[in-house]
């Protein structure tokens, strides 16, 4: 028995023994940043800053200024009365708690800041990532040995880890999401494969509560209840079956629900508190969100600039899988089709659809321990045909590993560009070891996350006509022709001027454009009240998105005529009906004079 155990066994301790010195020998001081900021700050503001209720988030912009943890703070939402509330549901600082603990503990004995984001802090996480890992591998090899050989559940193992985007997302970014919801991905599947056998409450009650807690990691994922639900229905008399067996076991059901709901108190209660209501939407981001009616399924899966089958090639014989798996196992084929494809979509659907700066699609690897069978299913039966078919994908298998191991190697030595790689760059620096600067012109737009915005390389733009009397636009839409050149007079009691108002596809149909606003401005002698700004945003009904509101400075005391010019790069658009706007604040609520307004659209020059 033993020695029908060695390969999937060593290739198991292969993959763990790399992950491990791997992600140990790659950990930065800014571990907690971005995304996994969101996820962590629960435990700092509760243990550190006695601020569990996110009340006063003036300690987390003190220690962002410091330690420039994150661009802005959007981590921080907001409730129906604008006070702030944490943007991400507790789920991930469940999972942290304790290596929290082991990050304030041994700050103390090495004498480190205890602030919560000191070295020991960013290690005791970074480990806390890797052993979970590391269960979610072993779980993963248990469900393939329950369906296949000990060989071939060796080589799932080793493609998976080594022939997908899973040996980037679950090394260097092993504090993201992805990790833990492929953990709970392997927890769901094998209790559910060990319910349906003996029917134990134990499995029950773990599946309730991997469910629950997958859910406040991220919300969608309530959709895995299908996995249990429809495990071994394939027929009007299995289905009915199904349920004549949740009657029987309702007793285990019931204390599976009750589980579930004390796992969800915390976050419920919450809610309670901080808006009022059980259940609430903190994901305020007009500009990310999930259009539902538009999937982006062609980017998702073809684009160079992130496309699943693009980068994870391998995944095909995952999807062709799905056809064997209904021939092989119908018993478990709903459950997992059904699951897999809500998953897909609405992944799909999310209107950032590259998912930041991860390699490949990044939320997809949730689905492969799904995958990872699918794909067993479709090796079982390719290993039943010739030698020609045999080593045909033979030679694809081990080009596409080599082609994923050698694009991470790109991506982390900056060849390969996390945002911005184009079908043009990518083909420029195909299975290249470095990239000139000719090739990085192939590049969409750098975008710089800080709001640093320098309009630098102004040559390669034309400008927009972008107001004439033959263009169609609404009422109200264009507020102030530019250049105007006459004296606007703003008084104490207006606050808000508009300056421009219009829809994004009347500009252009390219993906961005820069802005440049420039003005004159006379403030009152011995000015002090609060500094005007010039807003810059996108504008849709869910609100603004891309906001930079820079201050307009005083050089004097007042009484002269000071010009201004800024700079501005609109953002991802989500939709192209969706408005640009430029306008002045007065915060200061004071009499202001403005004169040569002019705004002036650029868009990128065709080759």
């Amino acid at each position: 028995m033993k020695k029908n155990l060695t390969y999937s066994l060593t290739i198991l301790l292969i993959c763990i023994s790399f992950i491990s010195i791997f992600r140990m020998n790659n950990v930065s001081e800014t571990e907690i940043s971005w995304d996994v900021l969101g996820y962590y700050m629960h435990l700092p503001a509760t243990f550190i800053y006695d601020d569990p209720l996110m009340e006063n988030r003036e300690w987390l912009e003190k220690i962002n200024e410091e330690k420039h943890l994150s661009g802005t703070l959007y981590q921080i939402s907001s409730n129906d009365e604008g006070e702030p509330i944490y943007f991400f549901l507790m789920g991930m600082a469940f999972f942290l708690l304790p290596f929290f603990f082991l990050g304030h503990f041994s700050a103390w004995v090495f004498h480190y800041p205890m602030d919560g984001f000191s070295l020991p802090y960013q290690y005791a996480l970074v480990i806390g990532g890797i052993i979970y890992t590391i269960i979610g591998l072993i779980f993963l090899r248990k469900i393939l040995r329950h369906y296949f050989s000990d060989k071939l559940t060796a080589l799932l193992i080793f493609l998976l880890v080594f022939g997908t985007n899973y040996s980037h997302h679950l090394t260097l970014k092993n504090l993201e999401t992805i990790n833990i919801l492929f953990l709970l991905m392997t927890i769901i599947i094998w209790n559910t494969i060990k319910w349906h056998q003996n029917f134990k409450t134990k499995n029950l009650v773990i599946i309730g509560a991997s469910i629950t807690l997958m859910s406040l990691v991220k919300p969608s994922e309530i959709m895995v209840v299908f996995i249990p639900l429809l495990w071994g229905v394939f027929s009007k008399e299995t289905f009915f079956q199904k349920i004549k067996i949740i009657k029987q076991h309702k007793k285990s059901f019931f204390i599976a629900i009750i589980i579930c709901i004390l796992i969800g108190i915390p976050q419920m209660s919450y809610w309670l508190i901080r808006t009022g209501h059980l259940f609430y939407d903190s994901y305020k981001n007009p500009g990310v969100g999930l259009d539902i009616l538009s999937p982006h399924f062609l980017k998702s899966m073809f684009s160079f600039q992130k496309g699943w089958f693009i980068y994870t090639p391998i995944m095909i014989f995952g999807v062709l899988g799905f056809y064997h798996l209904f021939k092989k196992n119908k018993e478990i084929a709903a459950g997992l089709s059904v699951y897999f494809v809500i998953a897909f979509y609405i992944i799909i659907s999310w209107s950032e659809w590259w998912y930041g700066a991860g390699f490949s699609n990044r939320p997809l690897i949730m689905t492969y321990p799904i995958l990872a069978i699918t794909m067993g299913y479709f090796f079982q039966n390719i290993n039943q045909k010739n030698n020609l078919i045999k080593g045909t994908i033979t030679v694809l298998i081990l080009f596409f590993v080599f082609l994923n191991q050698f694009q991470w190697w790109q991506l982390r030595n900056g060849i390969l560009e996390p945002y911005r790689t184009t079908k043009e760059y990518y083909f420029a620096t195909f299975l290249s070891t470095n990239a000139t600067p000719k090739d990085k012109e192939k590049l969409l737009v750098y975008r710089d996350f800080g709001e640093n915005y320098t309009f630098s390389n102004r040559e390669k733009y034309e400008k927009v006509v972008s107001y004439n009397k033959e263009m169609e636009v609404e009422e109200n839409e264009l507020i102030l022709e530019t250049p105007f050149t006459k004296e606007l007079n703003l008084d104490k009691n207006k606050e808000y001027q508009e300056f421009y108002n219009i829809k994004y596809n009347k500009l252009t149909d390219q993906d961005h454009l820069w802005v440049t606003a420039k003005m004159q401005i006379r403030f009152p002698k011995n000015y002090r009240s609060k500094l005007p700004c010039l807003v810059f945003s996108m504008e849709r009904k869910e609100g603004a998105y891309g906001y930079y509101a820079p201050y307009i400075t005083l050089d004097s005391t007042g009484g002269d005529w000071q010009k201004y010019s800024i700079d501005f790069l609109t953002p991802n658009i989500r939709n192209r009906n969706d408005k640009l706007k430029v306008f002045f604040w007065n915060r200061g609520k004071s009499s202001l004079e403005l004169k040569n307004i002019e705004i002036t659209i650029f868009e990128k020059k065709n080759d």
